[in-house]
Protein backbone atom coordinates (compact mmCIF):
# COMPACT_ATOMS: atom_id res chain seq x y z
CA UNK A 1 0.00 0.00 0.00
CA UNK A 2 1.37 3.23 -1.17
CA UNK A 3 2.67 5.76 2.13
CA UNK A 4 -0.54 7.99 2.01
CA UNK A 5 -3.27 6.05 1.91
CA UNK A 6 -5.76 7.05 -1.08
CA UNK A 7 -8.80 6.92 0.32
CA UNK A 8 -12.39 7.14 -1.33
CA UNK A 9 -15.81 7.03 0.87
CA UNK A 10 -19.16 5.98 0.02
CA UNK A 11 -21.76 7.55 2.48
CA UNK A 12 -20.28 11.28 2.63
CA UNK A 13 -22.77 13.53 1.28
CA UNK A 14 -23.88 17.10 1.78
CA UNK A 15 -27.71 16.82 0.90
CA UNK A 16 -28.34 15.48 4.35
CA UNK A 17 -27.31 18.55 6.37
CA UNK A 18 -23.68 17.12 7.07
CA UNK A 19 -25.33 14.85 9.56
CA UNK A 20 -24.21 11.30 8.72
CA UNK A 21 -21.00 9.81 10.25
CA UNK A 22 -19.30 9.92 6.95
CA UNK A 23 -19.37 13.72 6.73
CA UNK A 24 -18.96 14.09 10.81
CA UNK A 25 -16.75 11.69 11.30
CA UNK A 26 -14.37 9.76 8.66
CA UNK A 27 -14.07 13.37 6.35
CA UNK A 28 -12.69 15.50 9.30
CA UNK A 29 -10.55 12.19 10.19
CA UNK A 30 -8.61 11.80 7.26
CA UNK A 31 -8.04 15.46 6.65
CA UNK A 32 -6.34 15.51 9.97
CA UNK A 33 -3.86 12.98 9.08
CA UNK A 34 -0.89 12.95 6.72
CA UNK A 35 -0.86 9.13 6.35
CA UNK A 36 -4.00 9.43 4.38
CA UNK A 37 -5.61 11.12 1.31
CA UNK A 38 -9.43 11.87 0.50
CA UNK A 39 -8.95 10.88 -2.67
CA UNK A 40 -13.15 10.68 -4.17
CA UNK A 41 -16.57 10.77 -2.50
CA UNK A 42 -19.37 8.39 -3.92
CA UNK A 43 -22.98 8.99 -3.59
CA UNK A 44 -26.37 8.12 -5.27
CA UNK A 45 -26.49 10.90 -7.74
CA UNK A 46 -23.60 12.77 -9.69
CA UNK A 47 -25.10 16.30 -8.60
CA UNK A 48 -24.67 15.07 -4.37
CA UNK A 49 -21.22 13.64 -5.54
CA UNK A 50 -20.28 16.56 -7.23
CA UNK A 51 -21.47 19.08 -4.21
CA UNK A 52 -19.81 16.47 -1.44
CA UNK A 53 -16.16 16.57 -3.57
CA UNK A 54 -16.96 20.56 -3.20
CA UNK A 55 -17.28 20.60 0.36
CA UNK A 56 -14.97 17.98 1.39
CA UNK A 57 -12.58 18.89 -1.07
CA UNK A 58 -12.02 15.62 -2.54
CA UNK A 59 -10.26 14.99 -6.09
CA UNK A 60 -12.85 13.09 -7.84
CA UNK A 61 -16.59 12.56 -7.60
CA UNK A 62 -18.12 9.28 -8.43
CA UNK A 63 -21.70 7.93 -8.04
CA UNK A 64 -21.28 4.52 -8.85
CA UNK A 65 -19.59 2.45 -6.03
CA UNK A 66 -17.62 0.18 -9.37
CA UNK A 67 -16.23 2.75 -10.75
CA UNK A 68 -14.35 4.34 -7.80
CA UNK A 69 -13.51 0.96 -6.37
CA UNK A 70 -12.34 0.00 -9.45
CA UNK A 71 -10.04 3.40 -9.68
CA UNK A 72 -6.31 2.98 -9.61
CA UNK A 73 -5.84 5.85 -7.45
CA UNK A 74 -7.84 4.71 -4.75
CA UNK A 75 -6.15 1.70 -1.98
CA UNK A 76 -8.78 2.36 0.25
CA UNK A 77 -12.50 2.15 0.09
CA UNK A 78 -14.60 3.09 3.18
CA UNK A 79 -17.89 2.74 3.42
CA UNK A 80 -20.15 4.60 5.53
CA UNK A 81 -23.62 4.05 4.83
CA UNK A 82 -26.78 2.52 6.32
CA UNK A 83 -26.57 -1.02 7.43
CA UNK A 84 -28.38 -3.09 5.02
CA UNK A 85 -26.31 -1.49 2.26
CA UNK A 86 -22.86 -2.49 3.67
CA UNK A 87 -22.52 -5.44 2.04
CA UNK A 88 -22.99 -4.84 -1.51
CA UNK A 89 -20.63 -1.82 -0.87
CA UNK A 90 -18.34 -3.88 0.50
CA UNK A 91 -18.35 -6.51 -2.04
CA UNK A 92 -17.84 -4.04 -4.69
CA UNK A 93 -14.08 -2.83 -2.64
CA UNK A 94 -13.39 -6.26 -2.18
CA UNK A 95 -14.02 -7.27 -5.68
CA UNK A 96 -11.55 -4.49 -6.92
CA UNK A 97 -9.13 -5.62 -4.68
CA UNK A 98 -8.68 -2.81 -2.36
CA UNK A 99 -8.80 -2.33 1.01
CA UNK A 100 -12.07 -1.54 2.79
CA UNK A 101 -12.93 -0.29 5.84
CA UNK A 102 -16.65 -0.56 7.09
CA UNK A 103 -18.33 0.98 10.15
CA UNK A 104 -19.92 -0.99 12.84
CA UNK A 105 -22.16 -3.04 12.07
CA UNK A 106 -19.95 -5.15 9.42
CA UNK A 107 -23.49 -6.44 8.26
CA UNK A 108 -27.23 -7.00 8.92
CA UNK A 109 -26.40 -10.34 10.30
CA UNK A 110 -24.13 -13.04 11.20
CA UNK A 111 -24.37 -15.17 7.87
CA UNK A 112 -23.19 -11.35 5.64
CA UNK A 113 -20.66 -10.11 7.82
CA UNK A 114 -19.24 -13.79 7.30
CA UNK A 115 -19.45 -13.78 3.76
CA UNK A 116 -17.31 -10.64 3.28
CA UNK A 117 -14.55 -12.21 5.90
CA UNK A 118 -14.44 -15.06 4.26
CA UNK A 119 -13.76 -13.17 0.87
CA UNK A 120 -11.34 -10.60 1.97
CA UNK A 121 -9.08 -13.44 4.01
CA UNK A 122 -9.15 -15.91 0.77
CA UNK A 123 -8.01 -12.67 -1.15
CA UNK A 124 -5.54 -11.30 1.29
CA UNK A 125 -7.15 -8.22 1.31
CA UNK A 126 -6.28 -6.09 4.18
CA UNK A 127 -9.73 -4.82 6.61
CA UNK A 128 -11.27 -2.72 9.11
CA UNK A 129 -14.09 -2.14 11.07
CA UNK A 130 -15.54 0.74 12.67
CA UNK A 131 -15.34 -0.35 16.28
CA UNK A 132 -13.24 2.26 17.32
CA UNK A 133 -13.62 2.07 21.33
CA UNK A 134 -10.49 -0.01 20.77
CA UNK A 135 -8.62 2.84 19.68
CA UNK A 136 -9.69 5.23 22.34
CA UNK A 137 -7.15 5.96 24.16
CA UNK A 138 -8.18 6.15 27.71
CA UNK A 139 -9.41 2.04 26.68
CA UNK A 140 -6.00 1.44 25.28
CA UNK A 141 -4.65 2.85 28.64
CA UNK A 142 -7.09 0.48 31.11
CA UNK A 143 -6.12 -2.80 28.93
CA UNK A 144 -2.97 -2.73 29.71
CA UNK A 145 -3.19 -1.75 33.16
CA UNK A 146 -5.28 -4.67 33.37
CA UNK A 147 -2.88 -6.96 31.65
CA UNK A 148 0.31 -5.71 34.07
CA UNK A 149 -2.27 -6.31 36.78
CA UNK A 150 -2.66 -2.86 38.13
CA UNK A 151 -5.75 -3.71 39.93
CA UNK A 152 -4.83 -7.68 40.39
CA UNK A 153 -6.97 -10.63 38.67
CA UNK A 154 -10.36 -9.38 37.54
CA UNK A 155 -13.38 -10.99 39.79
CA UNK A 156 -16.43 -9.17 38.56
CA UNK A 157 -17.00 -6.38 36.06
CA UNK A 158 -20.50 -4.14 35.42
CA UNK A 159 -21.22 -2.49 32.13
CA UNK A 160 -24.16 -0.23 32.16
CA UNK A 161 -24.90 1.69 28.67
CA UNK A 162 -28.03 4.14 28.68
CA UNK A 163 -28.59 6.01 25.80
CA UNK A 164 -31.25 8.44 24.12
CA UNK A 165 -34.20 6.84 22.61
CA UNK A 166 -35.85 9.41 19.87
CA UNK A 167 -39.15 8.36 20.13
CA UNK A 168 -40.46 10.64 16.55
CA UNK A 169 -38.05 9.57 13.65
CA UNK A 170 -37.92 11.00 10.09
CA UNK A 171 -37.04 8.70 7.12
CA UNK A 172 -33.32 8.55 7.94
CA UNK A 173 -33.96 6.77 11.40
CA UNK A 174 -37.06 5.25 11.48
CA UNK A 175 -35.66 2.11 9.65
CA UNK A 176 -34.17 1.36 12.65
CA UNK A 177 -37.04 0.13 14.08
CA UNK A 178 -37.14 -2.87 11.75
CA UNK A 179 -34.39 -5.44 13.88
CA UNK A 180 -33.98 -6.91 10.30
CA UNK A 181 -32.13 -4.28 9.03
CA UNK A 182 -29.61 -4.96 11.97
CA UNK A 183 -29.21 -1.41 13.31
CA UNK A 184 -30.60 -1.07 17.10
CA UNK A 185 -29.79 -0.41 20.63
CA UNK A 186 -28.32 -3.82 21.09
CA UNK A 187 -25.45 -3.98 17.80
CA UNK A 188 -24.77 -0.31 17.81
CA UNK A 189 -25.31 0.92 21.31
CA UNK A 190 -24.77 -2.33 22.81
CA UNK A 191 -22.50 -4.12 20.29
CA UNK A 192 -20.37 -1.11 20.67
CA UNK A 193 -19.46 -0.81 24.71
CA UNK A 194 -20.00 -4.44 24.79
CA UNK A 195 -16.79 -4.86 22.37
CA UNK A 196 -15.13 -2.06 24.48
CA UNK A 197 -15.50 -4.51 27.81
CA UNK A 198 -13.88 -7.15 25.83
CA UNK A 199 -11.21 -5.48 24.35
CA UNK A 200 -10.63 -4.69 27.98
CA UNK A 201 -11.24 -7.58 29.97
CA UNK A 202 -11.16 -10.33 27.05
CA UNK A 203 -13.75 -12.29 25.30
CA UNK A 204 -16.81 -14.03 26.70
CA UNK A 205 -16.96 -17.95 27.38
CA UNK A 206 -20.63 -18.29 28.00
CA UNK A 207 -23.87 -15.97 28.73
CA UNK A 208 -27.57 -15.80 29.41
CA UNK A 209 -29.88 -13.01 28.12
CA UNK A 210 -32.85 -11.48 27.63
CA UNK A 211 -34.02 -8.95 24.90
CA UNK A 212 -37.14 -6.41 25.28
CA UNK A 213 -38.82 -3.81 23.25
CA UNK A 214 -40.45 -1.65 26.26
CA UNK A 215 -41.15 0.95 22.94
CA UNK A 216 -43.09 -0.85 20.59
CA UNK A 217 -43.86 2.32 17.60
CA UNK A 218 -42.74 5.32 17.12
CA UNK A 219 -44.09 8.52 15.22
CA UNK A 220 -42.96 9.29 11.33
CA UNK A 221 -42.59 12.97 11.58
CA UNK A 222 -43.44 12.74 7.81
CA UNK A 223 -46.36 10.98 8.14
CA UNK A 224 -47.31 11.83 11.29
CA UNK A 225 -48.23 7.87 12.25
CA UNK A 226 -47.14 5.50 14.42
CA UNK A 227 -44.79 2.85 12.92
CA UNK A 228 -44.49 -0.59 14.38
CA UNK A 229 -40.82 -1.26 16.18
CA UNK A 230 -39.76 -4.71 17.05
CA UNK A 231 -35.72 -3.80 17.41
CA UNK A 232 -34.78 -4.23 21.11
CA UNK A 233 -34.58 -1.56 23.43
CA UNK A 234 -33.69 -3.26 26.50
CA UNK A 235 -30.84 -5.90 27.19
CA UNK A 236 -29.34 -8.05 30.17
CA UNK A 237 -26.82 -9.83 29.97
CA UNK A 238 -25.14 -11.93 32.67
CA UNK A 239 -22.01 -13.81 31.18
CA UNK A 240 -18.48 -15.28 32.71
CA UNK A 241 -15.54 -14.34 30.66
CA UNK A 242 -12.65 -16.91 29.62
CA UNK A 243 -10.60 -15.52 32.45
CA UNK A 244 -13.18 -16.45 35.07
CA UNK A 245 -14.53 -12.89 35.47
CA UNK A 246 -17.85 -13.18 35.69
CA UNK A 247 -19.54 -10.07 34.15
CA UNK A 248 -23.25 -8.22 34.03
CA UNK A 249 -24.53 -5.61 31.21
CA UNK A 250 -27.45 -3.44 31.28
CA UNK A 251 -28.41 -1.69 28.00
CA UNK A 252 -31.51 0.62 26.84
CA UNK A 253 -32.58 3.29 24.95
CA UNK A 254 -34.65 5.33 27.14
CA UNK A 255 -36.18 8.96 26.21
CA UNK A 256 -35.12 11.06 28.89
CA UNK A 257 -31.51 12.11 30.62
CA UNK A 258 -29.77 9.19 29.30
CA UNK A 259 -26.45 8.92 31.39
CA UNK A 260 -23.96 7.25 29.04
CA UNK A 261 -21.81 4.43 29.62
CA UNK A 262 -19.95 3.17 32.97
CA UNK A 263 -17.76 0.01 33.17
CA UNK A 264 -16.83 -0.74 36.59
CA UNK A 265 -14.14 -3.40 36.90
CA UNK A 266 -13.29 -5.22 40.28
CA UNK A 267 -9.82 -6.90 41.10
CA UNK A 268 -8.10 -8.93 43.50
CA UNK A 269 -5.90 -6.04 44.47
CA UNK A 270 -8.47 -3.02 43.26
CA UNK A 271 -11.31 -1.24 41.62
CA UNK A 272 -11.31 0.50 38.19
CA UNK A 273 -13.94 2.94 36.45
CA UNK A 274 -13.92 3.50 32.69
CA UNK A 275 -16.82 6.22 31.31
CA UNK A 276 -18.11 8.56 29.07
CA UNK A 277 -21.16 10.47 28.75
CA UNK A 278 -22.32 8.86 25.37
CA UNK A 279 -19.96 5.95 24.56
CA UNK A 280 -17.05 4.36 24.64
CA UNK A 281 -16.86 4.74 20.12
CA UNK A 282 -16.95 8.05 20.64
CA UNK A 283 -15.71 9.57 24.01
CA UNK A 284 -14.46 11.91 25.59
CA UNK A 285 -13.72 8.97 28.27
CA UNK A 286 -12.31 8.87 31.65
CA UNK A 287 -10.79 6.33 33.54
CA UNK A 288 -10.38 6.30 37.40
CA UNK A 289 -8.24 3.54 39.68
CA UNK A 290 -7.41 2.83 42.82
CA UNK A 291 -5.68 0.08 44.85
CA UNK A 292 -6.75 -1.70 47.59
CA UNK A 293 -8.99 0.82 49.89
CA UNK A 294 -7.77 3.83 48.61
CA UNK A 295 -10.16 6.42 47.61
CA UNK A 296 -11.01 6.14 43.20
CA UNK A 297 -8.69 8.48 41.39
CA UNK A 298 -9.09 9.89 37.86
CA UNK A 299 -5.90 8.88 35.99
CA UNK A 300 -4.24 10.56 33.57
CA UNK A 301 -3.91 8.70 29.91
CA UNK A 302 -0.05 8.89 28.77
CA UNK A 303 0.27 11.29 25.78
CA UNK A 304 1.59 8.10 23.70
CA UNK A 305 -2.13 6.58 23.57
CA UNK A 306 -2.67 9.75 21.42
CA UNK A 307 -1.76 9.25 17.77
CA UNK A 308 -4.07 12.20 16.29
CA UNK A 309 -2.49 15.48 15.87
CA UNK A 310 -2.42 17.71 18.50
CA UNK A 311 -5.19 19.95 18.86
CA UNK A 312 -7.72 17.74 17.00
CA UNK A 313 -11.15 17.95 17.51
CA UNK A 314 -12.99 15.96 20.29
CA UNK A 315 -16.16 14.08 19.55
CA UNK A 316 -16.95 10.95 16.96
CA UNK A 317 -13.83 12.60 14.42
CA UNK A 318 -11.31 11.81 16.81
CA UNK A 319 -11.01 7.98 17.74
CA UNK A 320 -11.93 7.15 13.75
CA UNK A 321 -8.86 9.35 13.60
CA UNK A 322 -6.91 7.23 16.15
CA UNK A 323 -8.21 3.68 14.32
CA UNK A 324 -7.31 5.28 10.80
CA UNK A 325 -3.83 6.06 12.28
CA UNK A 326 -3.55 2.40 14.14
CA UNK A 327 -4.30 0.71 10.71
CA UNK A 328 -1.58 2.91 8.67
CA UNK A 329 0.87 1.85 11.65
CA UNK A 330 -0.01 -1.77 10.77
CA UNK A 331 -0.04 -1.86 7.10
CA UNK A 332 3.18 -0.02 6.95
CA UNK A 333 4.82 -2.51 8.86
CA UNK A 334 3.46 -5.29 6.07
CA UNK A 335 0.84 -6.24 9.11
CA UNK A 336 -2.63 -6.82 9.01
CA UNK A 337 -4.55 -4.27 11.67
CA UNK A 338 -6.29 -6.47 14.52
CA UNK A 339 -9.85 -4.50 14.34
CA UNK A 340 -10.59 -6.25 11.05
CA UNK A 341 -13.15 -7.92 9.51
CA UNK A 342 -12.47 -11.16 11.70
CA UNK A 343 -12.88 -9.42 14.77
CA UNK A 344 -16.33 -8.23 13.10
CA UNK A 345 -17.43 -11.45 12.53
CA UNK A 346 -16.49 -12.32 16.36
CA UNK A 347 -18.64 -10.10 17.56
CA UNK A 348 -21.55 -10.41 15.05
CA UNK A 349 -21.29 -14.26 17.39
CA UNK A 350 -21.48 -12.76 20.66
CA UNK A 351 -24.51 -10.42 19.75
CA UNK A 352 -26.28 -13.95 17.53
CA UNK A 353 -25.66 -15.65 21.14
CA UNK A 354 -27.27 -13.06 22.84
CA UNK A 355 -30.21 -13.48 20.56
CA UNK A 356 -30.65 -16.97 20.96
CA UNK A 357 -30.24 -16.89 24.73
CA UNK A 358 -33.05 -14.58 24.94
CA UNK A 359 -34.81 -16.52 22.64
CA UNK A 360 -34.54 -19.88 23.56
CA UNK A 361 -34.48 -18.90 27.39
CA UNK A 362 -30.76 -20.73 28.01
CA UNK A 363 -27.27 -20.01 28.55
CA UNK A 364 -25.37 -20.06 25.06
CA UNK A 365 -21.80 -21.32 24.99
CA UNK A 366 -19.26 -19.26 23.05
Amino acid sequence: MADTIRTGIVGATVTQGGSGWGANAHVPALHLLPDYALQAVCTAHEDTAQASKATFDAVYAFHDIDAMAQHPEIDLVAVCVRVPGHKNLVMAGLRANKAVFCEWPLGATLAEAQEMATYAKAHGLKTIVGLQARSDPTLMYARDLIQEGYIGDVLTANLRVISQQALERGAGRIWQGDRTNGANTLTISGGHAIDGLCYVLGEFDALAARLATRIPAWKSTETGQDVPVDAPDTISVAGVLQSGAEVSVHVAAIPFHPSGTRLEIYGRAGTMVLSAPGSFNIGPSVLSAAKGNAPLAEMPVPARYSLVPEGAPPGPPRNVAQAYRRAAHAFAAGAGFEVDFDLAVTRHKLIDAIERSSAEGRVVKL
